[in-house]
Order: C-alpha cells, then sequence, then structure tokens
C-alpha cells in the first residue's frame, strides 16, 4: 500500500473511533450521582457505591456513565440539582448525604428510579409507604441512626458518669429533628442527665456554637448522625479536641479521624448496598419490589488513644463491649 493511501485509511478509521465511542455511551444508562457532600470527604462511600455496581455488573465508563452533582455542603442546592438530572433525563438517581438529598430527588421527579442512603425512618420523612413494599420510585437503606440514640447517650453517660450537662449537636437538614430530640430528652430524664441542644448547619457555624459550649456547662458531646457532620469530621473532631472534652458520635469515621468513641451502623456498607440495588434496578427490577434495606448491626468503636489524651480511663466492660479499639 502507498504511504498516502495508507495515512489516509489510518486517518479515516481514527476519525470513526470517537463517533463510535460516542454511540456506544449514547446507548448507556445514566446514573445520576447526587450528594449533599463534597468528593473528597466521601471518597470511602462513593467508593464502595461503585463497588456495588460491580458486582451487580457493572462499571463506569464501561457500560454505564455517571453524572455527579454535588451539593458540597449546601443543602439548599439540592432541589436544582435534581432536577437538572431529571431534565437529563438519567436512568437512576442514586441519592446520597442523607434524609435531604433522597427528599428533593423524590419531588423532582415521580418516574424516574431512587436509590437513597438516610439516617432517619423512611417512613416517617415520606420516602416511602413501607419497608418492605415501598412503593413508588424509591427504595435504598436507611441507616435508623435515630434508632439508638437512647443507646449511644446510655454509652456516653457510662463513658462520663459524673457529666451533668450534655450538649447535642444537631443538623436541621435531617429529617425528623425534632421528634429525636424529644426522644433524646425522655432518655435524658431516665438517665439523669441534661440536654443542651446546639445546631451547626453550616461551616460557619462551628466556631460560633463551640464558643458557647463553657458558658452552657456542657462537659459532654453527643453528636447526631447527619452527612453533614461526616463531611465535616476533621473540622468537627479538632474542635472538640481543643474543647478538652469527651463525645460520641454517630458513625465510626469521626472516631477514625481521633474522636472518642462512635454507635451506629456501618456506613461504607450501606453504600455498597445501594450500589447494588442501583445494579439491580439497571436489570430491570422495580423500587417498589426491593425493601428497604436495614442495618443488622451496629458498631462501637472507641479510640483509647483519644482516651488517654482527655484523661478518661475507660470501663474494662465498654472495651470489651466494642467492636474494635482503636489504641
Amino acid at each position: 500500500m502507498k504511504r498516502r493511501a495508507f495515512i489516509t485509511l489510518l486517518g479515516g478509521t481514527a476519525a470513526t473511533w470517537p463517533l463510535a465511542a460516542r454511540a456506544q455511551q449514547a446507548s448507556m444508562p445514566v446514573i445520576g450521582f447526587l450528594h449533599s457532600s463534597s468528593p473528597g470527604p466521601v471518597a470511602g462511600q462513593e467508593a464502595a457505591f461503585f463497588q456495588g455496581l460491580k458486582e451487580a455488573g457493572f462499571i463506569d465508563g464501561k457500560n454505564i456513565l455517571t453524572e455527579y452533582r454535588w451539593a458540597e455542603g449546601h443543602s439548599e442546592r439540592l432541589a436544582a440539582l435534581a432536577a437538572d438530572l431529571v431534565a437529563r433525563r438519567v436512568t437512576v438517581i442514586a441519592a446520597l448525604g442523607g434524609d435531604v438529598t433522597a427528599l428533593a430527588a423524590r419531588k423532582a421527579t415521580g418516574t424516574i428510579p431512587i436509590v437513597f442512603v438516610n439516617g432517619s425512618d423512611p417512613i416517617k420523612s415520606g420516602l416511602v409507604a413501607s419497608i418492605n413494599r415501598p412503593a413508588g420510585n424509591v427504595t435504598g437503606v436507611s441507616l435508623f441512626a435515630s434508632a439508638v440514640d437512647a443507646k449511644r447517650l446510655e454509652l456516653l453517660h457510662e463513658l462520663v458518669p459524673k457529666i451533668a450537662i450534655v450538649g447535642v449537636l444537631n443538623n436541621s437538614f435531617v429529617a425528623e429533628t425534632e421528634a429525636r430530640s424529644r426522644a433524646l430528652e425522655d432518655a435524658a430524664k431516665t438517665i439523669g442527665v441534661q440536654l443542651s441542644f446546639l445546631n451547626v448547619n453550616n461551616e460557619g457555624d462551628f466556631d460560633t456554637t463551640f464558643a458557647t459550649l463553657a458558658n452552657r456547662g456542657i462537659g459532654a458531646l453527643f453528636v447526631s448522625g447527619s452527612p453533614f457532620f461526616i463531611s465535616r469530621r476533621d473540622k468537627l473532631v479538632s474542635l472538640v479536641a481543643r474543647q478538652q472534652i469527651p463525645a460520641i458520635y454517630a458513625w465510626r469515621e469521626l472516631v477514625e479521624a481521633g474522636g472518642l468513641t462512635s454507635y451506629g451502623a456501618n456506613v461504607v456498607g450501606a453504600y455498597r448496598q445501594a450500589g447494588i440495588y442501583v445494579g439491580r434496578i439497571l436489570k430491570g427490577e422495580k423500587p417498589a419490589d426491593l425493601p428497604v434495606l436495614q442495618p443488622t448491626k451496629f458498631e462501637f468503636v472507641i479510640n483509647l488513644k483519644t482516651a488517654k489524651t482527655l484523661g478518661l480511663e475507660i470501663p474494662d466492660r465498654l472495651v470489651a463491649l466494642a467492636d474494635e479499639v482503636i489504641e
């Protein structure tokens, strides 16, 4: 073959590759990945989600595509981001990062399948009609963080039994915040401690809120289960350390970042299950037929290094109960 002809043929073939790739991509299902946080702080959860998809037979860029929408801690943006995914006619929406994300997606569409990961009761928050038969276009994984609030408070009290006032750090974008606070107050009366409620709804609230702890006489901190606190865990744990007070968290990620202790479901595992559910929907199953998954185990994690820094002696009974002890 003459050199000119060879170059022409090669150039012509090369020109068809992008067209073929675009045609292949156009036929791929598209996942709308909607999250209340930013990419970096939840990289582990994101990886677990795609691991679940892989287990279901789907790999991003190979037989699926992903449209990312990150609210970056600004929950007020979620409605517009969800509407944008609906306008782009994605195949499935993975509504991750708490109740506020799932509710924004549900409000945006009643037809596109939605798979959520949240911490509250999905029936009470209005996401599904039933755990076993969700109905509609929504299903997912509920961590039921509210179900173990009382147990978490009991563990904190056992760690620091002489503390009279416990600060409760809330994020008002979590569904059922008021109901959960009332239930927590009932648990506090049984234990014999007083609660002081604090709200952190954005980055700017942290310093202002923590500046009030000493004035309120708060001797220990109960941090509620909010994706916002996972995404800001380094900032939060640093502020708690500066105050030199013991704190209990809902998620192990904050203990791994230097927090004292946590009791709650495994968030990474929940994201993996959400990925599997998205894969099953892509294969033809309907959200209405997929029961909302619930945790079968709650993890109790203790950071002994942090306890030592606080001058806190962890009771042997609690060390024995812990699923993991970080030294």
